[in-house]
C-alpha cells in the first residue's frame, strides 16, 4: 500500500470502561497466560476487567455442540477472571464466555490462545512438551553478520504447491523440511534452491491463525495470504497436515523452523497486529468491546488499515499484549525477526518498547515493517511509526518505497522507472544506495539514523511482481526486460540497506498480471519451477549478487558515519546513470575499494574512477564473486541497461 500524506489526522476516541476507583483500566503485571496445563490440573484465566461474570466451557472437540463441563470463574487481580480445573484435561478444547450488563457475550478462545482447534474458535489444552520435534531443545539460530542479511519473502503455498515443485508436502510447513527436491529437469527446488540462492533470512507471510480459510474444507484448494488475523499466538492450521490436531500444526511449524536453522537460515515472521479479521468474532470484542480498537466518534471502527478496523497499540493492555505475543514467538518457536504489516498504525512508543524487549531476548533480532497505512490512522502523525519517523525508532527499520518506485516505476504502472531509462529517478536511487541516511551528496530527505533501518527492494507480495510490472509498463522484448530485472536487483544488492527479494522473482515468475492476488487460485500465485530451467541465467545472476555481497561487507557498512565517510557518488551527466565508489575499506573488506555503475540508460555509459587494478565482479548480465576477469585503468563502463561492479584488490 502506498504511503499517504496525512494532512488530516483524527483523534482516538476508543470506548473505555472504568474498572478501578480512579477510572483506569486494570492491567495484570504478570504475563498473560490463559491456559496453563500442569498434568493433574489446568489453570485458566481471561482478561475482562469490566465484566459482571465469566465462565469456562470445556469441549471434547473443536466442533462439539455441547460442553462437557462449565465452570464459573472468579474475579482476580489485574482484571483477570480465573479458575482451576483439577483433572487431566489434556486434549480438551475450551472457550470463555463473559457477561456484561446482564448479557452474555458470545464464546471465545480468548485473546491469547496459544493452541487452537480447527478454524480457531476454541482454544486447546496441550502439553507443550508434546509439540517439540526431536532435537528441538538443541535448535539454534545461525549467527549471521548484518552485512550478510539478505531477506527472501516466502508464501508457504506459492513456494511449493505447483505439481513440478518436486515437494511431497506441497503447500505445507513441512515443504521447507524436505531436502533433495528437484524440478522435472533435475534442478534443485525448495530449501536446496534457497541455499543455492545465497539468501540468509526467510520471511514467512502470515503464519499465525487467520480466519479466511475454512480448515474443514481444505480439499477445496482455498487460497489466502492470511492478513485477517484471528489468534495472534497460535499457528495457522491450513499449512499443517492435520488442522484438527493442535499439536500437529505446532510441531510441524517447529520442524520447519528447525530445518531452516539447520540449513543456515534465520526466520522472520510477518505479523499483522494493525487490524484483525471481522472484529465481532475476535476475543478482543468478546471480552472487552471497544478497548483494543480505535473507535471513531460515531461509534464505528476507525479504518486506517483499510481492512475494517485498526487496533489501538497505545492502549496499555494491547501494548503489553503485542510485546508478550512477540516474545512468545521468539521463545517458543525460535523466530529470529518480525516484519510488521502497516506498521504506521502502531505508535512509536510501542514499537520502541517492542524493540527493547525483543533485543533483550536476542540481540540479533531483525525488526522492520511497512512505514505506511491504507489511510490516515486515528492517531497523531508525529506519534506513529510512519516511514518519515523511522529515525525516531530504535533498531526498527522500514521498507523503502523511495528506491522501489525509483528503480521499477510508480504504483500506477505508467512507466518502469530507472531500469527502463526513465529520467527523474536518480536522486531516489542514490538515496536507496546510501541506505536512507543523511549524506552530503544525497538530496532526498533522510528518514533513517542507520542504513540497516532501510529495507531495499524492487517488489514484494503486494502489487505487481517484477515480471508483470514490466509487461504492463513497457513494450520491451523479454530479453530487454530480463536485463532490467538484473539492473534493478544490482541496485538492491549493492545498497547499504537490507536487501529484500520476493519469492520466485529470481525465476522470472508471473502472476498473470494480477496486482493484488491475496485470494487468487494457485493458477495465479503458484511458482512454476520449470522457470528455473528456462531462466537459469537469471537465477545464477541473483546467486552471484548474493555471493558478491557476502564477500564484500563494504556494501553494508552498518553505520551512518562510515557510509558518509566511505561512500562517494561519482558525477554523471546522464539522468539514468548512477555511479558510486566505496573506498578506504582496509580492515573492513578484502577489497580496498568497490566501484559500481548502474546504467538505466538506453546507451552505453562510462565514468572516470581512480587508476587501479580491479577485479570485475559483474558485467553484461553476469555476476561472480570470484571474478569475471581483471581490469587495470581509470574508466568503468556499462552497456545500456546493465551494471558493472569492480573491486580494487
Amino acid at each position: 500500500m502506498k504511503l499517504l500524506n496525512f494532512l488530516l489526522m483524527g483523534t482516538m476516541t476508543a470506548v473505555m470502561a472504568s474498572c478501578a476507583s480512579d477510572g483506569a483500566i486494570v492491567v495484570p503485571e504478570a504475563p498473560l497466560e490463559e491456559c496453563v496445563y500442569m498434568g493433574d490440573k489446568t489453570e485458566f484465566s481471561v482478561w475482562a476487567p469490566d465484566a459482571d461474570a465469566a465462565q469456562l466451557r470445556l469441549y471434547h472437540s473443536a466442533q462439539d455442540e455441547a460442553a462437557f463441563k462449565i465452570v464459573n470463574m472468579k474475579k482476580s487481580e489485574g482484571g483477570l477472571w480465573k479458575t482451576t480445573v483439577r483433572d487431566d484435561v489434556k486434549g480438551a478444547f475450551y472457550t470463555f464466555q463473559v457477561q456484561k450488563g446482564g448479557k452474555w457475550l458470545e464464546e471465545t478462545a480468548g485473546i491469547a490462545a496459544k493452541a487452537v482447534g480447527v478454524n480457531g474458535m476454541r482454544g486447546a489444552v496441550v502439553d507443550w512438551a508434546d509439540t517439540d520435534p526431536e532435537g528441538w531443545d538443541q535448535d539454534k539460530s545461525p549467527k549471521i553478520a548484518p552485512s550478510d542479511i539478505i531477506v527472501y519473502e516466502l508464501q508457504h503455498r506459492d513456494f511449493s504447491i505447483h505439481a513440478n515443485s518436486g515437494v511431497q508436502n506441497k503447500g505445507k510447513y513441512l515443504a521447507l523440511t524436505e531436502e533433495g527436491t528437484k524440478n522435472p529437469d533435475g534442478l534443485s527446488t525448495g530449501i536446496d534452491h534457497l541455499k543455492e540462492l545465497g539468501v540468509t533470512y526467510i520471511q514467512l507471510l502470515p503464519s499465525t491463525d487467520f480466519a479466511t480459510i475454512d480448515e474443514t474444507r481444505l480439499e477445496d484448494n482455498q487460497y489466502n495470504w492470511g492478513y485477517e488475523p484471528l489468534n495472534y499466538n497460535a499457528v495457522e492450521g491450513s499449512f499443517s497436515t492435520d488442522p484438527y490436531n493442535p499439536v500437529t500444526r505446532i510441531k510441524e511449524f517447529k520442524q520447519m523452523v528447525q530445518a531452516l536453522h539447520k540449513a543456515g537460515f534465520r526466520v522472520i515472521l510477518d505479523v499483522v497486529y494493525n487490524h484483525t479479521t471481522n472484529a465481532s468474532v475476535t476475543g478482543f470484542e468478546r471480552t472487552m468491546p471497544g478497548y483494543f480498537y480505535r473507535m471513531c466518534e460515531d461509534g464505528s471502527f476507525c479504518n486506517g488499515s483499510g481492512c475494517g478496523n485498526e487496533t489501538a497499540s497505545e492502549q496499555e493492555m494491547f501494548r503489553k499484549y503485542m510485546v508478550e505475543s512477540l516474545e512468545w514467538w521468539m521463545k517458543e518457536y525460535h523466530i529470529d525477526g518480525f516484519r510488521f504489516d502497516l506498521m504506521a498504525i502502531h505508535d512509536i512508543d510501542t514499537m520502541n518498547e517492542i524493540s527493547e524487549r525483543l533485543h533483550a531476548v536476542d540481540p540479533d533480532v531483525v525488526i522492520y515493517g511497512e512505514g505506511w497505512a491504507a489511510s490516515a490512522p486515528a492517531y497523531p502523525a508525529e506519534e506513529i511509526a510512519l516511514k518519515a519517523n523511522t529515525y525516531m525508532l530504535d533498531k526498527v527499520g522500514a521498507f523503502s518505497d523511495n528506491i522501489r518506485d525509483a528503480i521499477r516505476g510508480p504504483l500506477d504502472c505508467s512507466n518502469a522507472g530507472f531500469m527502463d531509462g526513465v529520467a527523474g529517478n536518480k536522486a531516489n536511487v542514490e538515496f536507496g544506495i546510501a541506505g536512507g541516511i543523511e549524506h552530503p551528496q544525497v538530496t532526498v530527505q533522510a528518514w533513517t539514523n542507520n542504513p540497516l533501518q532501510h529495507v531495499s527492494y524492487a517488489s514484494c507480495h503486494d502489487d505487481h511482481c517484477l515480471r508483470d510490472r514490466l509487461e504492463e509498463a513497457t513494450k520491451a522484448s523479454e530479453n530487454e526486460r530480463l536485463k532490467m530485472v538484473k539492473l534493478a536487483q544490482t541496485a538492491v544488492y549493492t545498497s547499504q540497506g537490507i536487501p529484500f527479494i520476493f519469492n520466485g522473482e529470481e525465476l522470472y515468475r508471473h502472476k498473470q498480471g494480477v496486482k493484488n492476488s491475496y485470494n487468487q487460485p494457485d493458477e495465479i500465485n503458484a511458482i512454476d519451477w520449470t522457470y528455473k530451467t528456462k531462466y537459469n541465467d537469471l537465477v545464477k545472476y541473483y546467486s552471484g549478487l548474493a555471493a558478491i555481497r557476502h564477500a564484500h561487507p563494504g556494501f553494508c557498512l552498518g553505520d551512518a558515519e562510515l557510509v558518509r565517510e566511505k561512500l562517494q557518488f561519482i558525477d554523471t551527466e546522464d539522468p539514468c546513470v548512477v555511479a558510486f565508489r566505496i573506498s578506504g575499506l582496509e580492515g573492513i573488506d578484502s577489497a580496498k575499494s568497490l566501484v559500481v555503475l548502474l546504467n538505466g540508460s538506453k546507451k552505453n555509459a562510462k565514468v572516470e574512477i581512480p587508476q587501479g587494478h580491479y577485479t570485475i565482479l559483474a558485467k553484461d548480465g553476469q555476476a561472480d564473486a570470484e571474478g569475471l576477469g581483471a581490469y587495470s585503468g581509470k574508466v568503468i563502463s556499462a552497456n545500456a541497461t546493465s551494471a558493472t561492479i569492480l573491486a580494487e584488490m
